[in-house]
């Protein structure tokens, strides 16, 4: 057993918190080593509507404590990751017969006031009237309440907080399964986990843990009893959330909160500059997560929701692409599925030795504060290393001020004339400052590899291939940089080509 990898933490699962709680740990020094069936970010982590939010609906539900948590991470995930990362504004028209003025009011102080807000400017109320914020949609409206929250490329969250647990020594393994895990001793006799992974070549590999972290999402549940064999007791409610994705319906750059008669709420979001992103449902959902899609009735329910709000309806048929994707949150008996918990809760079992701690529930606002937890549980049924250190310490291309997006753009447009604007806009909105390491020495168009249509170029390829574990047209056109919203299907067949030809 000598030739056996042994790490000192095992995280299973690249979403969002397993990619977050790898980072912590390496950076803390533990030997980190991380495996995910997919590619990172392929279930729930890209599936959001993409918020980086305390959840001003959440206040309804009295989850206090959660939207200060969330509304506290909002800014200092903004300061971290400014490339990804971007403050908005949500208009939320006070509809006749829905939530009274004066409840949203006292949500939107209390929302202001939770969180320590410190760059965002406060809630403030609109003249529907005269304000221009007010054209696209129905003259039924006198007025609305203006907010902040903050807008995140979620996929890209997730890849660059794996890419910073790389950086600080950990073992990131995508399209790798853990098919089996069990306690075993080392070669000094100790308590140790033994796990079996199946690589992307069906050949199984096993490695050994001293820390066994359950992140799967919503497989923690299937891990932990058909991999690990164990039970916490702890049950996963699989909520199902679903998007669409139309042509712009406005022109300006603020964001639209609906509130629907039957409770809940949608948002109509600016998208990838041409389009405008709706959603999302809220509805159970029992069938297998790996093949969860939007249902016809959803595309439906949606385009009526915001057609109740839009002078000009908005149809099925302009729907250009939708998503799906189950959050795993803990089952805590609510009645309705936007009614139960985003809090998460971590479970730890034989703390003794060889302990496993499982992970339920959560949202994408708060993925670093669940690590830090996570990390703190370590440190108790394992030891305590370092300090906590993600709060402050920039994500990869993220190591320029908060508002500082514009001024990075100029600087990429000067090193390199020949970018057209968006061009240059889209480069640094995904890499930041690694731009430059994208582009290298080109000083004309045509040094930028093979163009594969919308601005992708082979030099970008080959980065994300390199650098950010992408090995599919889908990695690439879908989490990494969305152009698949523009591209024909010949160009993404080159694409296909290409990438099998490496």
């Amino acid at each position: 057993m000598s030739d056996v990898e042994l790490f000192d933490v095992f995280v299973i699962g690249g979403g969002i918190n397993g990619c977050g709680i790898a980072r912590d740990a390496a950076g803390r020094g533990y030997k980190v080593g991380l495996a995910e069936m997919n590619d990172l970010a392929s279930g729930t982590s890209s599936g959001a509507t993409k918020l980086i939010h305390g959840g001003v609906r959440y206040l309804e539900h009295y989850e206090f404590r959660l939207v200060r948590e969330a509304l506290i991470e909002r800014e200092r995930l903004w300061a971290i990751a400014p490339h990804i990362i971007w403050p908005l504004r949500f208009v939320l028209p006070i509809h006749d017969g829905l939530r009274p003025p004066w409840l949203l009011r006292l949500g939107l102080f209390i929302y202001d006031h939770l969180g320590g807000r410190k760059l965002l400017p406060p809630a403030t109320t609109l003249d529907m009237q005269n304000d221009p914020v007010a054209k696209p949609l129905k003259p039924l409206y006198a007025k609305a309440f203006e907010y902040s929250d903050a807008w995140v490329n979620d996929a890209r969250l997730v890849v660059l907080n794996a890419m910073d647990a790389r950086n600080h020594g950990a073992t990131v393994m995508t399209r790798t399964k853990v098919i089996g895990a069990q306690r075993t001793k080392d070669k000094s006799n100790q308590d140790v986990w033994s796990i079996d992974l199946e690589q992307p070549d069906q050949q199984v590999k096993t490695v050994e843990a001293k820390v066994l972290i359950n992140v799967a999402g919503t497989w923690v549940d299937k891990v932990l009893c058909d991999a690990v064999q164990e039970d916490d007791g702890k049950r996963i409610r699989l909520v199902k959330g679903s998007h669409i994705v139309v042509k712009s319906l406005f022109k300006h750059e603020k964001c639209y909160i609906f509130q629907n008669a039957d409770g809940r709420i949608i948002f109509a979001i600016p998208y990838e500059d041409e389009f405008t992103l709706i959603g999302t449902t809220d509805e159970d959902y029992e069938g297998d997560p790996g093949k969860v899609e939007i249902s016809k009735e959803e595309i439906s329910y949606l385009c009526a929701a915001a057609s109740e709000y839009f002078a000009a309806p908005v149809v099925e048929d302009q729907v250009v692409w939708s998503y799906s994707a189950v959050r795993p949150l803990l089952d805590d008996g609510a009645s309705k599925a936007q009614e139960a918990t985003r809090e998460y809760v971590l479970t730890v079992q034989n703390e003794e030795s060889a302990p496993n701690i499982s992970v339920y529930g959560g949202k994408l606002t708060t993925y670093r504060k669940l690590a830090e937890s996570v990390l703190e549980k370590i440190g108790e049924v394992f030891e305590v290393r370092g300090k906590p250190w993600t709060a402050d310490v920039a994500l990869p291309g993220g190591d320029f001020p908060p508002n500082g997006y514009s001024d990075q753009v100029a600087k990429l447009s000067r090193k390199y004339p020949f970018l057209k604007p968006r061009h240059a806009r889209r480069l640094v909105r995904l890499y930041g400052t690694l731009a430059s390491k994208i582009l290298g020495n080109a000083t004309q168009i045509s040094d930028l590899g093979r163009p594969f249509g919308e601005d992708l170029y082979g030099v970008e390829v080959d980065y994300l291939i390199e650098n950010e574990w992408a090995k599919t047209s889908q990695d690439i056109l879908w989490r990494r940089t969305k152009r698949g919203l523009w591209m024909r299907k010949d160009q993404i067949q080159v694409l296909e080509k290409y990438i099998a030809a490496r």
